[in-house]
């Protein structure tokens, strides 16, 4: 009896870590124009609120703009023709996990820091197809031309 129990309670737990897993690490807060964002394979049209998750691909249209802020208030936005992928994401700062990595492919992006940042500046990075940011400052702009 004591292994179902033991059992019972395990499967009661197993959800909560799915969920922990797959709890959204940042939102979109503005859009405009034509702008969509794809999880685990889901493409969605992104709406104020649409929650982004790690491996979450961020594009707009040619006419479309987007904002997200992340759980550590990292601010990213978004002009025409972008698309950025979110590689990594950690925040546990009274662990200290501190992660974000990301690529830019395309467009261009406002970025403005976070906790992260912050606290650990060499935890964030942007790649572009030519290079590397490393952030170490508060905000910067960036444009990958096709």
């Amino acid at each position: 009896m004591t292994m179902n129990r033991t059992l019972f309670a395990l499967a009661l737990l197993l959800p909560l870590g799915v969920q922990a897993e797959s709890q959204a690490i940042g939102f979109v807060k503005n859009v405009a124009g034509e702008a969509s964002v794809s999880s685990a394979g889901n493409v969605a049209k992104a709406d104020v609120g649409t929650p982004i998750f790690t491996g979450s691909i961020l594009k707009t249209g040619s006419g479309g703009s987007m904002g997200v802020t992340f759980r550590d208030e990292t601010v990213m936005s978004f002009g025409p023709n972008t698309e950025l992928t979110v590689d990594e994401y950690l925040y546990a700062p009274g662990q200290g996990k501190l992660k974000l990595g990301s690529k830019l492919s395309k467009g261009s992006m406002n970025y403005v820091s976070g906790v992260i940042a912050k606290l650990q500046p060499d935890a964030v990075s942007v790649k572009t197809p030519t290079g590397t940011i490393g952030v170490r400052g508060t905000n910067f702009l960036v444009k990958v031309e096709e």
